[in-house]
């Protein structure tokens, strides 16, 4: 595979993953309607893709030594997974109940984080459960950090109801 495309892949899914999910933990925590979360979801899934995009495509054209088309499709291809990857987490939302398409997001995202991890440790050589309990974990302290602020900010503003 392409480096510009795998570059774009897994920075997309790594970021689709952690960013949605903190984002619906924080929601859900902080005002426990279905409509923020899936306002949230869709609103990270567009804006917060062409952001990591733009971020990617000039990071890389910092470093230097790479073509246009590889800028490009680098950009393209984290624009496009970031979008896929939050976008599917608006499915638990619709499904089921606010707590239950928490905890089915959150088992979504370890899917989505164990799979990517161990392709990438498989593909260097290196011990793919390291690789995995690494990753699992700081998508852990995300989830933790952002449903105590969560708390925090729905409390502060109002009981849950931020206006």
């Amino acid at each position: 595979m392409r480096d510009s495309l795998k570059t774009g892949l897994n920075f997309g899914m790594t970021s689709g993953v952690i960013t949605t999910l903190g984002l619906m933990v924080g929601l859900n925590s902080g005002t426990h309607s279905v409509a923020a979360v899936i306002s949230g979801i869709l609103t990270i899934a567009v804006s917060d893709s062409l952001s990591d995009a733009m971020g990617v495509h000039v990071s890389k054209e910092a470093e230097g030594g790479h073509s246009d088309s590889y800028l490009w499709l680098v950009m393209a291809a984290t624009f496009v997974t970031k979008l896929v990857v939050a976008s599917t987490f608006v499915v638990p939302v619709l499904l089921l109940d606010l707590g239950s398409a928490m905890v089915a997001a959150v088992a979504w995202g370890a899917v989505l984080i164990t799979v990517m991890s161990w392709r990438i440790a498989r593909a260097q050589g290196s011990d793919p459960g390291k690789a995995i309990l690494e990753h699992l974990f700081v998508g852990g302290v995300v989830v933790v950090a952002t449903h105590y602020s969560g708390q925090w900010i729905g409390g502060y503003f109002g009981g849950g109801a931020i206006a």
